[in-house]
């Protein structure tokens, strides 16, 4: 089978995200679409500049931590020039804290998750290549992220979340772009065995990273 391309699945961070076995899952789940997986635990790749020619998506499964101004630049520059990225949860949703430009990169920062327990997903595109075919609507059962979110990014699904007295429509799956790169991002995924426990939302997730790559 030809190779859909060279993917970098970084892995780090908090240990409370099993960043190691949602690693693992989301590698896995792109050698299903055909994708040529290089598993780091490490960012030192991200400096590395011949090598980041060659890498068509970047995942990162980093909750928290760093990035060294090399990396960072690394990133910033791949993605730019047309490398996607695409991740899920804390693991690209809460990475990197102090880096406001890698937040306006994936078009969003978890801030908290004052709910823990069942929620309602809900598509709004389903047309999208990542959405098509799947069920409209689906109980779920985690973390309900409550995240701040840049207002142009594409929203494929969102939930609606109760607080303070408010019901708000919250964004849970989404893409934009930075520069030339494609970006995807999915709230779902707390821990690893969620991917197990919802095959849908690791197909959904599967499918996103595939899009971001430009498959």
């Amino acid at each position: 089978m030809k190779k859909a391309g060279k993917a970098l699945v970084m892995w780090g961070g908090w240990d409370g995200h099993t960043p190691r076995e949602t690693a693992a899952i989301l590698a896995s789940a792109l050698e299903g679409k055909g994708f040529e997986v290089t598993l780091s635990d490490t960012l030192a790749p991200l400096a590395d500049k011949k090598l980041m020619k060659k890498i068509s998506l970047v995942v990162p499964m980093w909750t928290m931590g760093e990035m060294a101004k090399e990396e960072w630049e690394g990133l910033d520059a791949a993605v730019r020039a047309g490398t996607g990225i695409a991740g899920v949860h804390g693991g690209m949703g809460d990475a990197f804290r102090k880096n406001l430009t890698y937040q306006w990169m994936t078009g969003g920062q978890f801030v908290g998750h004052p709910h823990v327990g069942d929620y309602t997903v809900k598509l709004t595109d389903v047309s999208s290549p990542i959405t098509k075919g799947m069920k409209k609507s689906f109980k779920y059962n985690s973390e309900q992220y409550y995240m701040i979110v840049d207002p142009g990014i594409k929203v494929l699904a969102d939930t609606v979340y109760n607080w303070d007295g408010k019901k708000i429509k919250m964004p849970v799956v989404w893409t934009k772009t930075w520069g030339k790169g494609k970006v995807f991002y999915s709230a779902l995924g707390h821990i690893a065995e969620e991917f197990e426990k919802y095959p849908e939302v690791l197909e959904m997730t599967a499918r996103g990273m595939a899009w971001a790559a430009g498959k």
